[in-house]
């Protein structure tokens, strides 16, 4: 009797990146060539400026900067998932104000208008419940399939070098997929003692059509939702960099 073939088992990408506030398209793209996205959720929060509370935006005098106030004072060191929002201030409503000047004449801003109203009308408690809310919207819009994991949910203590080898471990991963900068802190025998195959992610500049002159890159990806809708996942994909061993 004729064995059947044997079964071929794909390879399962696992990636990290910190939550961060409304990211830069990078951040998606390294998502869209990961079949598993954790979200370093337990690790520190910096003390100094951070991408997790503030982003750059676009307007008609160039650059614009966003901040998510925080708690801070007399905390001293937090987890990332511990980090409050400040809610006293009525800094959501400049900041709706902010996204409707700017980009009240972009093409497809209007369709995420009611997300924006939303969002800044019920600012959650946590930082990290904010930040989840935008990245799970966006991918959602993007269609994309990738799975979103809390690093606080895989129970993982452990830091680098051993915390990515230890993720992937968690989740049965046959490959990680790293920033091109952390090589230098990845020994690649750590990863090859558990047979797993060690990629590195380079981001390239995603150009696209934008309001207010020159083009300027690696904006919030409102930014480039705004400005090409429907097209926003072509954009991300057309620039996708081929992961480097």
């Amino acid at each position: 009797m004729k064995r059947p073939p044997a079964k071929r088992f794909q390879d399962l990408i696992v990636s990290t990146y910190r939550p961060y506030f409304v990211p830069f398209p990078g951040f998606f793209q390294k998502a869209m060539l990961s079949d598993v996205l954790v979200l370093l959720d337990s690790v520190q929060f910096p003390l100094g400026t951070t991408w997790l509370n503030r982003n750059r935006f676009k307007n008609d005098q160039g650059t614009y900067w966003m901040t998510v106030p925080v708690w801070r004072k007399g905390l001293g060191l937090q987890r990332i998932n511990e980090v409050k929002i400040c809610r006293e201030r009525p800094w959501a409503r400049k900041h709706l104000a902010g996204l409707r000047a700017a980009y009240a004449k972009a093409p497809f801003f209007e369709e995420h208008e009611p997300f924006l109203e939303n969002l800044f009308s019920r600012v959650p408690e946590m930082l990290l419940e904010l930040n989840l809310m935008i990245i799970r919207y966006i991918m959602t819009i993007l269609e994309m399939p990738t799975r979103l994991v809390l690093l606080s949910d895989l129970q993982i203590t452990v830091k680098e070098p051993d915390l990515s080898a230890a993720i992937c471990r968690e989740l049965k991963g046959t490959c990680f997929l790293a920033q091109a900068s952390a090589g230098k802190y990845l020994p690649g025998e750590l990863f090859d003692r558990e047979g797993i195959e060690l990629r590195f992610f380079r981001p390239r500049p995603v150009v696209y059509p934008q309001l207010w002159g020159p083009f300027i890159g690696n904006l919030s990806m409102f930014d480039l939702l705004f400005n090409c809708g429907p097209g926003t996942c072509r954009v991300l994909k057309r620039a996708l960099p081929q992961p480097e061993k």
